[in-house]
């Protein structure tokens, strides 16, 4: 039970609201079934027309429509609207049962698709009380200003029904409304300021659009309000005053916006307060001492707060789920008396902060109910053994701290524990064998372990991420892998494993990452002869090893998603968990430098074969991955041309060829390589003319340094007497802009990432996407990693 407790505040929480919805509209329901009256000609005219506006379209369902406790979800309750009978015996229609007039209309999850009219006889229905059309498909229709003739009306639900277009002025004379749900759908502009008008909302839900502006002050007059959700959109400016207005107010919701100022002093007081979410926004200032008792689930994390953590907190003792991660509170000394008053924690999140998290490790108090616990970048010294207690530990996240010593044994006794991120720590020692029985993931990238990689994989494991990046494990690379089968990222890069290719490992067909680099392995890559392989593979690092034959083309021609096309729609997505709070990381090499990834898009893919002994000419293959951003092979012993296909991958960001045995001229197809903002030809034999146009006009000498048969621009050495620059050299700078750039930005506890902007970033038209293709974070300690790999030859 405890992994549905934990997802509670973040998925059930919603449905909660949800669930009083519907009992609220079906309470407008229950006893007006007509048993003596039939409804009016001119209303079952005025529905049948209504229902001619729609087709049924059986791809709107909606798996959500599941959740509401009614067998006939996902179905055209408009089938049985017919003529000749009794319309207050229709599906989704109920009747007052002394007029007959139709008092309710519930068509949700109705399969309906179509253009809402502006002039729908649905809007005939004045006696009309409740309405609710709740996922459907109106094709970004706008909402009909007639809807204001629905006067009689305590119940509008028009949530996920791909409406458009600005909220209209006329809902204002629905004066009688208790629930206005207009959620999830695609409205913008600002919200009207005749909202006020509707004084007798009870619950107002605006989530999940376009919306705007500022938040009205007006909202003052709903004070009657018990839910106010306006998370999830684009509103701006400070938080208004509407203090003593919101007496009756339980939950407030005004996440992912771009609202600043600091956090208004009224909320710390609003008596009834059970749920309030002001994260992913840009509040600044500090936390001021709350005066309610009541939280259930406190979220303000991901904004700009300063300050300590307020001791008030400690008086909620009722409080499940604690939120504060990825601001800059400080000077903070989080007492285990506070931990001690919560016994009701389920979770906490207090990561990336530049707090002092001072707690006794052998303080005689325990946390019996937490989930999830994560306290990354926190400043800890010491493991929190006060967990060993913690009977229904899920995710224990502790990375980025200088935790010293060896894993506890008490760990291996946590059955129900899926998620462990011990990474960028100061532990050592041997990795206990019964780790990876029941874990999900594994992160313990980035500290000091030795010995041999665990070989506890049961036939039954469920690893989804194994990351030991960047440790001194050594020997082989246990075999039991292969019975991981919903494995995805494997990093065991930087460590010295002494092993062959794991050919083996081409039976995982969920595996994305995989990263072998800077190791001991050694022999041939060569795939086997049966079956797809690797066919979800997108980044694969195989340098910095003894590797050696010809280039993998056997494996080279399943990678699947490598050839897919890129998918842009505006919105970036990450490799994720099902779990709602663990995020995959990675780092890799990309344009010579060493980043970590924060998170992982789903459309990043790269090859680095680098720095070993790969032999034999570039294969033809290698141009059917389309997708790919980044492609480097130098440091081997490749010979022949450089392969025309490489002209193919039009999404490439990167390419590094350099210090081969390659031949000839430079193809003039490269310069279709219009994203490449890095290239690196150097140390070859290469000859002729270089290649002039788009991208080709930004590269200096030292992408052909090593080559003295090339001649022309950028090279002092003409090509038939002509070698002066094009004029867009001036404006190489400029040109820099439009690849991926690295901004590297301070976050958290020296938490920093990249934002790698292009087009791509212009073309959404959403500042809220106004984000990267990932995000990294460069690891200085080690950027001239490959430099000197360079230097110290690892060839016999």
């Amino acid at each position: 039970m405890g992994f549905f407790t934990m997802l509670w505040a973040t998925l059930c929480l919603p449905f909660f609201f949800l669930c009083l919805k519907t009992a609220f509209s079906s309470s407008l329901h229950a006893s007006s079934f007509s048993t003596t009256h039939l409804c009016s000609q001119e209303e079952a005219a005025a529905l049948l027309q209504f229902k001619t506006s729609f087709s049924i379209n059986s791809t709107v369902y909606n798996p959500l429509c599941e959740d509401f406790n009614d067998i006939k979800a996902n179905y055209s309750k408009t089938e049985s609207w017919k003529e000749g009978i009794d319309c207050c015996s229709w599906d989704g229609i109920s009747c007052d049962n002394v007029t007959g007039h139709v008092i309710a209309l519930d068509l949700r999850c109705s399969l309906l698709s179509g253009t809402f009219p502006s002039n729908s006889t649905l809007f005939l229905l004045k006696n009309l009380q409740s309405l609710n059309l709740a996922f459907n498909d109106f094709r970004l229709s706008k909402i009909p200003a007639s809807i204001g003739n629905l006067s009689q009306l305590t119940y509008l639900s028009l949530s996920r029904n791909n409406l458009s277009g600005q909220i209209p002025t006329s809902l204002a004379n629905l004066t009688q409304l208790r629930l206005l749900d207009l959620s999830k759908n695609h409205f913008f502009g600002p919200i009207p300021a005749s909202i006020g008008n509707l004084s007798q909302l009870t619950y107002l839900f605006l989530s999940r659009n376009n919306l705007s502006g500022q938040i009205p002050s007006s909202l003052a007059n709903l004070t009657q309000l018990r839910s106010l959700d306006l998370s999830n959109n684009y509103f701006s400016g400070s938080i208004p005053f509407l203090a003593s207005r919101f007496s009756k107010l339980s939950s407030l919701d005004l996440s992912y916006n771009l609202l600043n100022g600091t956090m208004p002093p009224w909320i710390f007081t609003l008596p009834f307060l059970v749920v309030l979410r002001l994260n992913h926004n840009q509040l600044q200032g500090q936390i001021n001492q709350f005066q309610q008792k009541s939280l259930i689930e406190l979220n303000l994390s991901n904004n700009k707060l300063r300050g300590p953590i307020p001791s008030s907190i400690a008086n909620f003792v009722d409080l499940r789920y604690l939120y504060l991660s990825s601001n800059y509170l400080n000077d903070s000394v989080v007492p285990s008396d506070m931990f001690s008053r919560l016994q009701n924690l389920e979770i906490i999140i207090l990561s990336y902060n530049n707090i002092s998290l001072r707690i006794n490790v052998d303080a005689n108090f325990t946390l019996p109910k937490v989930t999830h616990f994560d306290l990354s970048s926190c400043k800890l010294s010491e493991f929190p053994n006060f967990l060993r207690h913690s009977g229904g530990l899920q995710s224990l996240l502790l990375s980025k701290n200088s935790i010293h010593g060896n894993i506890p044994e008490w760990i291996c006794e946590k059955d129900d524990l899926r998620i462990l991120d011990l990474s960028h720590n100061n532990l050592s020692g041997k990795i206990p064998n019964c780790l990876p029985m029941f874990l999900s993931v594994l992160n313990l990238q980035g500290n000091n372990f030795d010995g041999n990689i665990p070989v506890g994989f049961p036939k039954s494991c469920g690893l989804q991420n194994l990351n030991l990046h960047g440790n001194q494990m050594d020997g082989l690379l246990p075999r039991y892998l292969v019975n991981c089968s919903m494995l995805e990222v494997l990093d065991v890069g930087n460590n010295n494993i002494e092993d062959t290719f794991p050919h083996w490992l081409e039976s995982l067909q969920e595996l994305q990452v995989l990263v072998l680099r800077s190791n001991k392995f050694q022999g041939f890559v060569n795939g086997s002869k049966e079956g797809p392989s690797f066919p979800k593979l997108r980044v694969l690092d195989l340098s910095n090893n003894d590797f050696l034959g010809p280039l993998p083309i056997r494996y080279m021609e399943n990678f699947r998603a490598m050839m897919d096309p890129l998918r842009d729609d505006g919105s970036p997505k990450y490799m994720k968990m099902r779990n709602p709070f663990y995020q995959y990381s990675l780092v890799v090499i990309m344009k010579g430098f060493e980043y970590e990834l924060q998170r992982i898009l789903t459309i990043f893919t790269s090859i680095d074969l680098s720095n070993n002994k790969f032999e034999g000419k570039i294969p033809d293959v290698i141009g059917k991955l389309s997708s790919l951003k980044g492609l480097n092979i130098s440091h081997n012993n490749l010979t022949g041309p450089i392969s025309q296909s490489l002209g193919n991958l039009t999404n490439l960001e990167w390419l590094d060829l350099s210090s081969n045995e390659l031949v000839g001229k430079i193809p003039d197809e490269l310069v279709s390589l219009t994203q490449l903002s890095v290239l690196n030809l150097s140390n070859n034999h290469l000859v002729g003319h270089i290649p002039q146009g788009n991208q080709f006009n930004t590269f200096g000498n030292d992408s052909y340094e090593g080559n003295p048969g090339l001649c022309g621009f950028p090279l002092s050495k003409s090509c038939n007497g002509s070698g002066k620059p094009p004029s867009s050299f001036q404006e190489k700078d400029e040109w820099w802009r439009f690849g991926w750039r690295v901004v590297v930005l301070g976050y958290g506890c020296g938490v920093v990432f990249g934002l790698l902007m292009g087009y791509h970033v212009f073309r959404t038209g959403k500042p809220k996407w106004f984000v990267s293709l990932f995000d990294g974070r460069l690891s200085q300690s080690r950027r001239k990693t490959r430099k000197a790999r360079r230097v110290v030859s690892r060839r016999s």
